[in-house]
């Protein structure tokens, strides 16, 4: 077997509506072109063996086990190829399940069309599934080291690609919420909605986030003087540039324990807290000044870990953070403890999952020789370890829900002080020995503030309710009421796309500042050519989306884009299908008119529910795209007599179409250009008078071209 082609679509598509994420693979079976899988000795026996959860896969026979029945009656390789390359991405955590496999007019080339999670691996497996299955072919089966090592690298792929647990939420809440969205070229800044509605995160900054504060915030000891002089509560501490300057910052604090910090630094990086020795200052001082050329020595306050989020001034969320920690069994060692620990499922490297994966370095000896502990020690039941001084769950720490629990009064100061830094989304940090009493009556401190803080504590706490703090952040970008999308009309047919397009973008420029839109000419912003050439695919498409100044959308969307890529957006508010005519027939595996119009239904299929299909109810096949639509359905025609319009008007629907005919004017003494004619007649059984556009002008008793318009109790206008 060979793969000639392999095509990524992002969006709606020829195959699916709604599976947006597919990859379509030109497969030529070659040599397998006419022999299905029951002629292939020890095939079945050999699929079977190596990968026995395809017995899950019920395919087109409807119950468990359904596949693998095809494959034992005899089904083509291409078919195989599909559910294989399914299944592989499945094993490696990620959940497809829609696939299709298709002959092609080539004899023995195949369309095989995989589901994706992630589009590097979804490509990843279908060459994964055409190697495994040739494989067992050829010998019988396929190594199982191989078959892992196919495994793990979907898993690497699939990690490096996720978006993070905070991004995460932000774009699985805004579909919830029916916000559209896109990733901008890779660089992990995200859109919320289209043109001038758009707003824009990247992680927990927001297009709202003040740059001053996001500054001040990173600069802990200024955030600290700034608290202070605002009478927050704060640790006592000096910041100093150089060793010399260790010994008597620790003396002017009134001696241990104290903590040492870089000035700048995040994620927890290079804090040593809990110091109470010269000793361990020395080695705490020059960790802290790997970071930041400035170090920060504290007062070290006792009491737990607590990040309270702050959104839109509000607090939305509060968790106390547990430093990575195990607990003894009297049987296993430290090291073999948190090797249990580590094979948590919610465990993940970085900030892919849930919790982190615990590492074990220098700094875990530190902490662990504090406590009287080396790696090989055998803890006592229920004896804990702590492997960790800093609580951040980017270390292995854990998170405890404490919302319900804090004080009203520590609510009432954090929220003065996302304020006082000025930032629409802060995580503010708080050492204090009870969180339901005021920092004042236990002891307790603000030790930071950050902007941009990591939302998957309050997600999914280790202990304690989820909380879905997304919603406050969309709450705020997009208030109830906020438009989040612009008007999308999409265009589409064999002939006159660019004319449509042009004439629409014209129209609704009479009404909106700014329209963009795209033509086999060009891409325009207003009256501003942007990008000259053919530009109906959806790379344009996207363009025009995400213009912030752009309040409407015309695009011309032509064949090569859909079957290329698939739609730019998810829905249009208006579908136009002019025609379907024979050009273009054979390429794209589009043999047929019929197979073409399925490439033109796309566009009337993917208009939402309150939006119009324009159908051209004179093309036959074009008509009959109604029958998928789930908006509104309005035809045009040439004729008032097609008995499609006609029977959509008795239905209530709505038609236009054009009739042009000449009369002769009147000799009433007024000149042509004054001329307002006017006529009686019936249109389709309705009745109302139709006026002609004023007269162009000519002589007393010329020609006038009556363009007539009106519309009658049925719903059709004529044009």
């Amino acid at each position: 077997m060979k793969i000639l082609q392999t095509r990524t679509l992002r969006g709606p598509n020829y195959w699916s509506i709604r599976r947006h994420k597919l990859i379509v693979v030109r497969l030529d079976l070659e040599d397998l072109a006419d022999r299905p899988s029951d002629t292939l000795p020890g095939f079945y026996d050999g699929l079977v063996q190596v990968l026995p959860s395809l017995e899950e896969h019920h395919c087109s026979p409807g119950y468990r086990g359904g596949f693998l029945s095809r494959v034992r009656k005899g089904t083509m390789m291409g078919h195989v190829v599909e559910h294989v390359a399914l299944e592989l991405q499945v094993l490696a955590d990620m959940t497809v399940g829609f696939g299709r496999a298709r002959a092609t007019s080539t004899p023995g080339v195949y369309q095989v069309v995989v589901e994706y999670q992630n589009e590097a691996a979804g490509r990843y497996a279908t060459r994964a599934a055409v190697r495994l299955c040739q494989s067992i072919i050829e010998t019988g089966t396929y190594p199982d080291h191989e078959l892992q090592t196919d495994l793990a690298d979907l898993q690497k792929l699939r990690a490096e690609a996720s978006l993070g647990a905070t991004t995460e939420a932000l774009v699985r809440e805004a579909e919830v919420r029916g916000i559209p969205w896109m990733e901008l070229e890779n660089c992990d800044l995200f859109q919320l909605g289209y043109g001038k509605y758009q707003k824009r995160v990247q992680a927990a900054l927001t297009s709202f986030t003040n740059v001053l504060g996001v500054e001040l915030a990173g600069d802990k000891e200024r955030t600290k003087t700034v608290l202070e002089s605002m009478g927050a509560p704060v640790p006592a501490g000096k910041l100093i540039y150089s060793f010399d300057e260790l010994e008597p910052t620790i003396e002017r604090l009134g001696g241990y324990p104290i903590v040492i910090k870089p000035l700048d630094g995040n994620h927890g990086r290079g804090i040593s807290t809990n110091i109470c020795s010269w000793s361990e200052a020395e080695v705490a001082y020059d960790r802290a000044k790997k970071i930041s050329k400035g170090v920060i020595v504290e007062h070290f306050y006792a009491g737990n870990d607590h990040r309270i989020l702050v959104v839109n001034h509000q607090v939305a969320a509060v968790a106390e953070r547990v430093p990575a920690r195990v607990t003894g069994n009297g049987h296993d060692t430290i090291a073999d403890l948190v090797a249990q620990e580590n094979q948590d499922v919610r465990r993940g490297n970085g900030h892919d999952n849930v919790l982190t994966q615990i590492k074990l370095d220098a700094s875990t000896d530190e902490m662990l020789s504090r406590q009287g502990l080396t790696l090989d020690t055998v803890l006592d039941a229920g004896q804990i370890a702590y492997l960790r001084a800093t609580a951040n769950l980017s270390m292995g720490g854990t998170a405890i829900d404490r919302t319900d629990d804090i004080h009203p009064e520590t609510v009432w100061l954090a929220e003065r002080v996302s304020r006082i830094i000025d930032l629409d989304i802060a995580g503010i940090d708080v050492i204090t020995t009870d969180i339901t009493k005021p920092l004042r009556e236990a002891d307790g401190v603000i030790v930071e503030v950050n902007a941009a803080p990591g939302l998957r504590m309050h997600l999914a706490p280790s202990e304690g309710i989820a909380r879905n703090v997304a919603a406050p952040i969309l709450q705020m970008l997009f208030p109830p009421g906020t438009p989040t999308r612009i008007p999308i009309v999409a265009v589409t047919g064999t002939n006159g796309k660019t004319t449509t397009t042009r004439l629409i973008a014209h129209i609704a420029r009479q009404v909106y500042d700014m329209v963009g839109f795209t033509t086999t000419d060009g891409i325009y912003i207003g009256d501003r050519l942007i990008e000259k050439g053919d530009t109906t695919g959806p790379q344009s498409a996207q363009m025009i989306l995400r213009d912030p100044t752009v309040e409407m959308a015309v695009l011309e969307s032509a064949r090569g884009g859909i079957l290329r890529s698939g739609l730019a957006f998810p829905h249009c508010d208006v579908g136009v299908v002019l025609n379907v005519a024979e050009d273009h027939l054979g390429l794209g595996d589009i043999d047929t008119i019929d197979q073409m119009a399925r490439v033109k239904a796309v566009i009337a299929e993917a208009v939402h529910a309150d939006g119009y299909a324009i159908l051209n109810g004179d093309d036959q096949r074009v008509a009959a795209m109604a029958a998928q639509v789930i908006g509104k359905v309005a035809y045009f025609s040439m004729e008032a007599n097609n008995p499609l319009v006609q029977e959509h008007v008795r239905q209530g629907g709505d038609c236009r179409y054009l009739r042009r005919q000449l009369h002769r004017h009147s000799a009433t003494g007024l000149g042509a250009s004054d001329c307002r004619c006017e006529t009686g007649a019936p249109h389709l059984g309705g009745t109302g008078t139709v006026y002609d556009r004023q007269c162009p002008g000519g002589e007393l008793g010329g020609l006038c071209p009556g363009d007539y318009g009106g519309a009658n109790s049925g719903g059709a206008t004529e044009l």
